[in-house]
């Protein structure tokens, strides 16, 4: 069964392999395409590398997501404004028309200050590149509650051109992401797929094993038309085994094109 919504495969989902090996298992699996989330591993910054795996595996480079978490701040350049250049350098390069970005962290006082201008510049300089802001969430130190975002880890509170949905970061918010859906509006751009349990914390389960709406979320996507694409963002740090991880994302895949599929024409079933 297939959608007229891509599905992706972030290479994230297959840590701690490489990136390389979300090549191998997103064509075994069948995805879509690839978002590559870049790292420190030199393959996720390398265009070159990354245009001969996609040859290789016949799977297309669809979103790159720029180096934003605590352990990338040092990729390509300490300089924020570099690392989201650099992205979008690498997208151009690999026909990939969609980078997703987080908000500044708190601490990045002149990144976030310019943020929306910042921005702006950068994408005059790529008009053929979707910059999607990604909502976050809370975060809990020490027995309390601290955002780490500037100027808070929800996106749609500033306002931009363009989002990315990730609904594990809606469940470790502990907010629903059909809501996250609507604020977003005919902005949503991309979305991440995983699920949560509200615990506080960032989970990327396999949808379907929280208590997020992920077929809801899904099903809303194909009835409205949706442009974008999906890309399933689990955790599968704990597999026992590769064959695990397959069957991990074997499973995310089925369940997002289940409830991506468009639904069946009435006339069609009476007949």
């Amino acid at each position: 069964m297939t959608s007229r919504v891509p599905v992706l495969l972030s290479s994230s989902s297959v840590f701690p392999e490489p990136t390389a090996a979300s090549f191998e298992m997103a064509a075994t699996i069948g995805y879509d395409g690839l978002e590559v989330m870049v790292w420190t591993d030199a393959v996720s910054q390398d265009a070159d590398a990354l245009r001969v795996l996609s040859r290789h595996y016949d799977i297309p480079v669809r979103s790159v997501h720029a180096p934003c978490l605590l352990v990338t701040q040092r990729v390509w350049s300490p300089d924020p404004w570099e690392r989201l250049s650099r992205s979008a350098q690498l997208a151009e390069s690999l026909d990939a028309p969609t980078v997703v970005v987080h908000p500044p962290f708190s601490w990045q006082r002149d990144y976030a200050r310019n943020f929306g201008p910042g921005l702006a510049k950068v994408q005059a300089k790529h008009p053929d590149i979707t910059f999607a802001i990604e909502n976050m969430f809370p975060v809990k130190m020490a027995g309390r509650w601290f955002v780490p975002y500037a100027p808070g880890w929800d996106p749609t509170e500033v306002g931009f051109d363009a989002y990315t949905l990730d609904l594990s970061h809606c469940a470790a918010a502990r907010v629903d992401s059909l809501e996250m859906y609507g604020k977003m509006g005919p902005a949503l751009h991309h979305v991440h797929l995983g699920d949560g349990t509200g615990e506080g914390r960032d989970e990327h389960l396999v949808p379907g094993r929280g208590n997020q709406p992920c077929a809801q979320v899904l099903q809303s996507l194909a009835a409205g038309g949706f442009t974008g694409s999906v890309a399933l963002e689990i955790n599968t740090r704990k597999a026992a085994s590769r064959a695990q991880r397959e069957t991990d994302l074997r499973e995310s895949l089925e369940f997002a094109r289940r409830h991506l599929a468009p639904a069946p024409n009435p006339a069609q079933v009476s007949s």
